[in-house]
């Protein structure tokens, strides 16, 4: 059985093959970018529990794309959050495109949440959360 599960193994790897011709773009660099919107589904929500939180941005080609989030604990009681994106080199279409992208929030403690999303300049969409 050994034998068998051995020579089943070589022959899957003899015949997957890895294609040289496959496009792979390198990250030139990283860079912040604005979010245009955010949707919470509830602005209430129980200690302990988890809710997702979506954000919205535009990205202006598609060598540019979503890299994470600069989650900030100002306080207490109030998160900043800033969206990050990666730069890719190489060919690409220069169509715009919006992304969505999702934080998931789990309080440990009850209060009033307040979050600063950063939407450019020294702009910030401000959303609240009320946790009990």
């Amino acid at each position: 059985m050994k034998k068998l599960l051995f020579s089943v193994l070589i022959v899957g790897l003899s015949i997957t093959s890895c294609d040289d011709n496959e496009d792979y773009q390198t990250i030139e660099s990283i860079d912040k970018i604005k979010i245009d919107s955010v949707k919470i589904v509830n602005d209430t929500m129980d200690v302990f529990s988890i809710q997702s939180i979506k954000t919205y941005s535009t990205y202006p080609s598609h060598c540019e794309g979503f890299y994470g989030y600069d989650y900030v604990h100002s306080d207490n009681l109030t998160r900043t959050v800033t969206a990050y994106k990666y730069i890719t080199s190489g060919p690409c279409t220069q169509a715009t495109y919006t992304s969505a992208n999702q934080i998931n929030f789990s309080p440990r403690k009850t209060g009033t949440y307040t979050f600063k999303f950063w939407s450019g300049g020294n702009t910030w969409i401000t959303k609240t959360i009320v946790v009990e």
